[in-house]
């Protein structure tokens, strides 16, 4: 017996191939995105009695850039030159990938604060391939947060 939308959406997990990525409010498609991350700057602290009690663990919140990476894509529906436009201005820009169900709809998203394009590379064009518009996007970004929408 075939099991109920609702079912299959609580059972089973979500496929990673389905996601979105925006810039501002600018919708972009990626095969691939990849170093996002959540991290904390840590220090191990050894007190007086730390052959005891142990060492304490001291965590923090770092306002340092990681990069992300964003391979073989296109802009769909806006200026074709957004991506260079924002390189050469070299402003920082909200940036968030959503992950999204069967319907479209998004159901967790990595919220990025702060997002600064550093490279931007053209794939290699070819008349017997269709390659698509942007090869490889190199992003500078911090204050990155998991958000369940």
């Amino acid at each position: 017996m075939a099991q109920s939308t609702d079912t299959q959406r609580t059972s089973y997990p979500l496929a990673a191939y389905n996601f979105r990525v925006k810039v501002d409010e600018t919708s972009m498609s990626f095969t691939e995105v990849s170093g996002l991350a959540v991290e904390r700057q840590h220090v191990t602290y050894a007190h007086g009695l730390s052959f005891q009690e142990g060492h304490v663990i001291q965590t923090f919140n770092s306002k340092r850039f990681t990069p992300v990476t964003c391979k073989r894509g296109t802009v769909l529906g806006a200026d074709p030159l957004f991506l260079y436009s924002w390189l050469e201005k070299h402003d920082s820009r909200s940036m968030e990938v959503s992950l999204c169900d069967a319907t479209g709809a998004a159901v967790l998203a990595w919220r990025v604060a702060v997002a600064v394009p550093v490279s931007l590379k053209a794939p290699t064009f070819s008349a017997a391939t269709n390659d698509v518009v942007v090869d490889t996007l190199e992003l500078q970004v911090r204050e990155v947060s998991v958000v369940r929408l």
